[in-house]
């Protein structure tokens, strides 16, 4: 057997299916966090409904909707949105009307807390890592349904997490 040969061909995460219970309630919270309405689709004979939102600055979006997934509402959990300040993103989703925990790190390389097990591990700590490092402060909230929205900080990057040249494209390095 040969070994898999790397793939030159681009694969891009483009959407995200969010289960949720009431399709117009959880358009209301996706449109009022200031995402952008991409679509909002139905059938003629009503039985398929697909909205898409896609987070500001994000080159993924998220659809839900009506018959667009067999998934228990609230059941999408651990949906990680990278921000560049935590502080300013959960002051701006406060500003809002969410309801968003306050910000928190990890205690030796552990990051969640019992409410959430999919974020690796079991305890938080209050506020802003310490060191203010990359990937270790975040802040949690949830949507109507349930399902589970985490804010993690990235400052920097890193390395090779980046295509260089893409970047360099739009005057960015």
């Amino acid at each position: 057997m040969e070994p898999a040969k790397n793939s030159s061909v681009d694969c891009k995460l483009e959407v995200v299916v969010i289960p949720v219970s009431d399709v117009d309630r959880a358009k209301s919270f996706y449109g009022g966090l200031g995402w952008r309405l991409d679509a909002d689709h139905a059938s003629d004979d009503g039985y398929f409904r697909v909205v898409q939102f896609t987070p500001p600055g994000s080159g993924c979006s998220v659809i839900f909707g009506k018959n667009v997934t067999g998934a228990a509402p609230g059941s999408a959990q651990g949906l990680y949105l990278i921000v560049s300040d935590i502080k300013a993103a959960r002051d701006g989703l406060i500003s809002r009307g969410v309801e968003i925990s306050e910000v928190f790190h990890g205690a030796d390389g552990v990051y969640a807390g019992t409410d959430e097990p999919y974020l690796f591990g079991r305890r938080r700590v209050r506020g802003l890592d310490p060191e203010h490092r990359s990937y270790r402060s975040f802040v949690s909230f949830r949507d109507p349904d349930g399902n589970g929205w985490l804010l993690q900080e990235i400052i920097v990057r890193l390395p090779g997490r980046v295509d260089a040249v893409a970047t360099a494209l739009f005057g960015a390095g």
